[in-house]
């Protein structure tokens, strides 16, 4: 992509609620977008528990933001980056935005920005509420998109990120769906086996696909198909530990996967 091209991205961060070892995923996640010229991380930095963001917000180039708490029990983080983030809409020089964080609060601020049509990816814990995790344009579980870049470098070989030895022990433990994981495909012996699918994402997926435009065949573009889904809800296959929609659903078992004469993706529903 051209230097031209690239969107002006703002990641702003709650640091109060979240983990400075999601740093670096999410700033590649977010180079989806554009360029994250952009940086800040508010937060009452006298505070013992932000001491080891010190060496990522000089790392990571980001803005450190002081908030005191004006009031016991209270912080007024979330109320500094409201009033920034709007500053900056009006500003009109931003295209999308990464709000860093698991806070509630948060969800007439993405709603807002969302209604001027900018991208809005949320990332914070899987126990976010719904209702922010629904406003973002994706919201992505940042422990488990941890959790997925160090089982994509175990299956490669390839050694992890120093951020990645961090979070082994922040991280929550891997949700638990009910279900046993999917078995690893003949021949995968050693690796990784899949990771579990929950029935909603299938549920979701085949709704996209039903909806999408289809061939004599019933294939549709994988593309359309993530369009459609994520229209739907904020779904993004990095909650499910997977990097790329097609894995995901040719874990799954549920599609045919191919590709066209363009050589572009298709999959077609099988039950």
């Amino acid at each position: 992509m051209a230097e031209a091209e690239l969107k002006n991205i703002a990641l702003l961060i709650d640091a109060d609620n979240a983990s400075h070892a999601g740093i670096d995923p999410v700033l590649t996640v977010l180079a989806e977008l554009g360029q994250v010229n952009i940086r800040r991380a508010y937060g009452n930095w006298a505070k013992p528990a932000l001491a080891n963001w010190n060496k990522h917000t000089h790392r990571y180039g980001l803005q450190p933001v002081q908030q005191f708490d004006l009031t016991k029990g209270k912080n007024a983080t979330d109320m500094a980056m409201t009033i920034d983030a709007i500053d900056l809409l009006y500003a009109g020089k931003v295209d999308g935005f990464g709000i860093m964080s698991s806070d509630s609060d948060f969800t007439p601020l993405v709603t807002r920005l969302r209604q001027d049509g900018l991208i809005v990816y949320g990332f914070g814990s899987g126990k976010a509420p719904e209702a922010f995790r629904t406003a973002c344009t994706r919201y992505i579980d940042v422990d488990q998109l941890i959790r997925t870049e160090a089982q994509e470098d175990e299956r490669t070989g390839t050694a992890a990120p120093a951020f990645l030895g961090t979070a082994a022990a922040s991280s929550s433990p891997a949700p638990k769906t009910g279900k046993a994981p999917a078995p690893a495909t003949e021949g995968d012996t050693g690796k990784t086996a899949s990771p579990a699918i929950d029935s909603e994402v299938i549920d979701l997926l085949g709704a996209a696909w039903k909806a999408a435009s289809r061939d004599d065949e019933g294939f549709a573009r994988l593309q359309e198909i993530g369009q459609i889904a994520g229209n739907r809800s904020s779904f993004d296959v990095r909650n499910h530990g997977f990097r790329r929609l097609s894995d995901l659903i040719r874990a799954s078992g549920r599609f045919e996967l191919k590709r066209n004469a363009q050589g572009q993706p298709i999959a077609k529903r099988l039950r």
